[in-house]
């Protein structure tokens, strides 16, 4: 199936940041969380607090690949009012101010599957939804979702973890674009953390089979962990720290505290300062 033509977005940030010599900082937020209004108002300020790119989660009830932060987020989402609907309205109110940062919805199926592909993809794309990450979609599964998606003029980014050995890896880069997504953990998000140097030689042998950028995720939380990554990958992804700074931050009535977003936002700005003085270092 051809691919569509995509915005360009994703592709223009990586060869500008190629030219810098610097990283990507990927911050995660869970659309809707703690409510639509303050997610929004975190989501608008993202950019100027140093993102590159943004992944927005799409809740969903069973979220297997997450861990207690992240699956905490979602069940305030929920009760905030999420929808799929609702987070393409963040996204197209988000692209009135800005045309130029990549937005990533991630997620799973069901919502999707339950909103139609078809109507999906083309209110997506319409909004400016620049890509997608369906954390369980395997690529036997492509014409699902994947090449629906490719063929709409979106990117569909595939996650490799340190268990896809060299045998699978080739059909899990087959329809994937824009960047690849390494899981530096075997296991869900927020809860542990991988050693440098096995990043550095899973980003070495995934280069070796992809030139798509590589991004790293899962288990950073600090804006050390953030630089160390970003010496070796083309991309730090941090979720888990920022959506427990959002739950630091709400009263026990689970509603925003005065100065909630400016306190999300001065974290994320922390970790992209940590992002950007990394030393680039060519992997082996």
């Amino acid at each position: 199936m051809s691919r569509g033509e995509t915005s360009g977005r994703i592709e223009a940030r990586f060869d500008s940041l190629r030219a810098e010599g610097r990283a990507a900082f990927v911050p995660f937020i869970m659309a809707s969380d703690p409510d639509t209004e303050t997610s929004l108002e975190i989501l608008k300020g993202l950019p100027g607090a140093g993102a590159d790119i943004i992944e927005l989660g799409v809740m969903f009830s069973d979220p297997m690949a997450d861990g207690p932060a992240i699956q905490a987020a979602g069940l305030r989402a929920k009760a905030g009012g999420a929808r799929l609907s609702n987070t393409l309205n963040m996204v197209e109110t988000f692209r009135q101010q800005d045309n130029e940062t990549p937005i990533i919805l991630m997620g799973y199926y069901n919502p999707i599957y339950i909103y139609g592909v078809e109507k999906f993809v083309t209110n997506a794309r319409a909004a400016g939804v620049d890509g997608l990450i369906v954390v369980d979609l395997p690529p036997e599964e492509d014409n699902e979702l994947c090449l629906p998606a490719l063929d709409g003029g979106m990117h569909f980014i595939r996650l490799a973890t340190p268990t896809t050995d060299d045998v699978r890896l080739p059909t899990v880069l087959a329809n994937t674009s824009g960047f690849v997504y390494y899981v530096a953990v075997a296991g869900i998000t927020g809860t542990k953390s991988a050693e440098t140097m096995e990043i550095h030689a899973a980003v070495a042998r995934l280069q070796r089979h992809t030139d798509l950028p590589i991004a790293v995720g899962f288990g950073i939380r600090s804006a050390e962990q953030a630089r160390a990554i970003a010496e070796v990958a083309d991309a730090a992804v941090v979720g888990s720290a920022i959506v427990q700074t959002i739950a630091d931050n709400l009263d026990r009535d689970g509603k925003p505290i005065a100065g909630l977003v400016d306190k999300v936002l001065e974290f994320t700005r922390e970790l992209a300062d940590g992002v950007r003085t990394a030393k680039r270092q060519a992997a082996e």
